[in-house]
């Protein structure tokens, strides 16, 4: 298993009150799969990409990624760095950064060597080559999204993490993006969570959650 989670548990105060988030989650992903998550909202699901994410910890209950317990690190920068890539509802690229800038940024921010064949690859495979040197003001609703995926896999991660993606697309980019996941799943076996409303999303994955009041519920 690429990933296992084990009766997961967060909460947060609220004052004086104890709101819990996520009720003992456990499941196993398979390297390869796409894994869709839904639910209302409040359901948790964000919580949930938080946590795996690395960006929040639990309050108890085990992550493990890659047969490693992520209570083994030390610093969970390297695990973001290295083992997860991140795509967000909004494409969050940097306005004064070129298109190959904004791309390479997970690369710099981790001070690997950047390979410039994938690089080239991806230009391709995403039909962007002739945007290399474009600045995001210069990009399409579309193209922008493609450039936040292309810098969700440019460190080559474990697992890509996608929140709510189709969020803020028109529904032609939104299916578009779809098949784009569906693609890079196939030719490059990447391993996707994604969250979403959107029930043509979370129809791709090949294993499917429902969150409910923090809980997670059999389909």
């Amino acid at each position: 298993m690429i990933l296992s989670v084990k009766n997961l548990k967060k909460s947060y105060n609220d004052g004086e009150t104890k709101l819990e988030v996520l009720k003992d989650i456990s499941f196993d992903l398979k390297k390869g799969s796409i894994l869709t998550i839904k639910g209302p909202s409040g359901s948790g699901k964000s919580t949930l990409l938080s946590l795996l994410g690395t960006l929040d910890a639990q309050d108890s209950g085990d992550i493990i990624i890659n047969d490693k317990n992520l209570d083994e690190y030390d610093d969970f920068s390297e695990i973001r760095n290295n083992h997860i890539g991140f795509i967000f509802q909004f494409h969050n690229l940097i306005s004064e950064l070129n298109v190959t800038e904004n791309i390479c940024v997970p690369a710099f921010i981790s001070n690997k060597e950047i390979d410039h064949n994938f690089l080239d690859t991806l230009f391709e495979y995403f039909q962007l080559s002739n945007k290399e040197n474009a600045f995001p003001l210069d990009l399409s609703g579309g193209e922008k999204q493609r450039v936040s995926v292309m810098r969700a896999i440019i460190n080559k991660p474990s697992i890509v993490i996608a929140d709510e993606p189709t969020g803020n697309l028109d529904e032609k980019n939104a299916l578009k993006l779809i098949d784009l996941f569906k693609k890079l799943n196939k030719d490059f076996e990447l391993t996707f969570i994604i969250a979403t409303h959107d029930n043509k999303v979370f129809d791709i994955g090949h294993q499917k959650m429902e969150l409910s009041d923090g809980k997670l519920l059999n389909l």
